[in-house]
């Protein structure tokens, strides 16, 4: 075990906090699966979706150690290439994506041969984000014209979002406000984020109007439940809560401040989605209050970390990278929490890292493999320094040393035929003589 700790390269934070948010999460999911298990095998046993989860966390966490290997700059070539296979993917998933697991959005798509479901916008997320901070990065020496940002910046942001917010609002949602928080960062300058974002939220008022106009229209299926979700959050009629909502409402409201004690949720077989976007409130009413802040503390903890991960990035693209990966993955983890506590309307964001599901728990792994590999680079090459620092003082000792003992064979010469020794003076010979 302790060799394998020494073969993890990277911040130790980071891999720690991780690891014990995947660790946690196998309890929750054992917990919250009863619902997915009396709906798909009819018994109740739980068991299949514990394996099935502990089979995600184990290729999560391989994916992690296998992407921190790779060099992080290799990502700014992966991305421009990776661009387009993305938007391929998601026009796919628009047309012929499945529904799954109950879930009320086509989102999904189906893996050839394996039988295993992909949500795309997640890997799109990644791509994108590491796409936003290669273009900040390369730009950086030069004035940034809104002309040429506008085609090689937007015109792609703009093209995926186009793509994923037919089906996933809140996704498209989070990764605009993302995008920006990026650029911000990377001192994009600030007049021309204000236009963006008035495109933004004009592109979206056209596309609800033009679901108004074409309400049959598949690709406007969604908007519907948008704007019931909206309604039923900003206003505060009776009953007029969703029925998630409701039962999420009832769970936190049982824990209390300490719980009802693991695998003892009642909410867990009514509320939908309990081991996935509501897995939240099953944790709270379990786990109670002190367990709820325990995983706020732990996400908390992480973003702490990002924060010093960027700040010691040695390059402006691994800054970038760490706050366009590591940011998402907290406040996708806020959104989830703010919804289970009825402070956000519904958006169907898991639990990174405890919600079960694959493709969520996969690319939020790349994302941090991402990131250690960029805290690796600094630690190799602090590393290096040290051990170019300590060669030098090796160096040095082994020049001293020599020095030292050419001037003791020096003086041990001169105290040999010193002129005091009239035997060996060869001035004595002459003057003699």
């Amino acid at each position: 075990m302790k060799e394998l700790v020494n073969r993890l390269k990277g911040d130790k934070g980071i891999w720690s906090f991780v690891a014990l948010l995947g660790l946690f999460s196998f309890m929750p999911v054992f917990s919250a699966s009863s619902n997915l298990a009396y709906i798909g095998l009819g018994t109740g046993n739980t068991l299949g979706y514990l394996a099935k989860h502990l089979v995600h966390i184990s290729i999560g966490f391989l994916m992690i150690y296998w992407v921190h290997k790779v060099p992080y700059h290799y990502f700014r070539a992966i991305s421009l290439i990776g661009l387009p296979f993305v938007w391929i993917l998601l026009a796919y998933t628009l047309i012929k994506g499945t529904v799954i697991a109950g879930a009320n959005a086509s989102r999904w798509i189906q893996v050839p041969f394996i039988g295993v479901s992909f949500q795309t916008s997640t890997l799109a997320f990644i791509v994108l984000m590491v796409f936003v901070a290669r273009y900040l990065s390369k730009k950086r020496e030069v004035a940034i014209s809104f002309q040429n940002s506008l085609w090689e910046l937007w015109t792609p942001v703009f093209v995926t979002l186009m793509f994923i917010l037919p089906a996933n609002f809140s996704t498209a949602a989070l990764m605009f406000s993302m995008v920006l928080m990026l650029v911000f960062v990377g001192k994009y300058p600030l007049k021309y984020i204000g236009f963006i974002l008035g495109m933004g939220v004009a592109a979206l008022m056209v596309f609800v109007l033009l679901s108004k106009a074409f309400p049959d229209n598949k690709l406007f299926s969604r908007v519907g439940t948008w704007e019931s979700r909206f309604e039923n959050f900003t206003t505060d009629k009776p009953g007029e809560d969703d029925y998630q909502i409701e039962k999420a409402k009832i769970a936190i409201a049982t824990g209390g401040i300490q719980g009802v004690g693991p695998g003892k949720s009642v909410q867990k077989n009514f509320l939908p989605q309990s081991s996935s976007d509501f897995i939240y409130a099953i944790i709270v009413e379990e786990y109670g209050l002190i367990g709820g802040i325990a995983i706020l503390a732990l996400y908390l903890l992480l973003f702490f970390r990002f924060v010093i991960a960027s700040h010691k990035a040695n390059t402006l693209f691994g800054k970038l990278v760490v706050v366009g990966l590591g940011f998402p993955i907290i406040f996708q983890a806020l959104i989830n929490m703010a919804v289970a506590v009825e402070l956000l309307p519904v958006t169907g964001q898991t639990l990174p890292l405890i919600s079960s599901g694959g493709s969520s728990i996969w690319m939020t792994c790349i994302a941090l493999g991402i990131i250690i590999s960029v805290t690796k680079k600094d630690e190799e090459i602090a590393e290096e320094k040290a051990e170019k620092d300590r060669r030098e003082e090796t160096l040095r000792r082994m020049i001293d040393e020599q020095i030292a003992k050419e001037e003791r064979a020096e003086a041990q010469l001169l105290e040999d035929f010193s002129i005091e020794d009239n035997a060996e003076n060869p001035m004595n010979v002459v003057v003699n003589k």
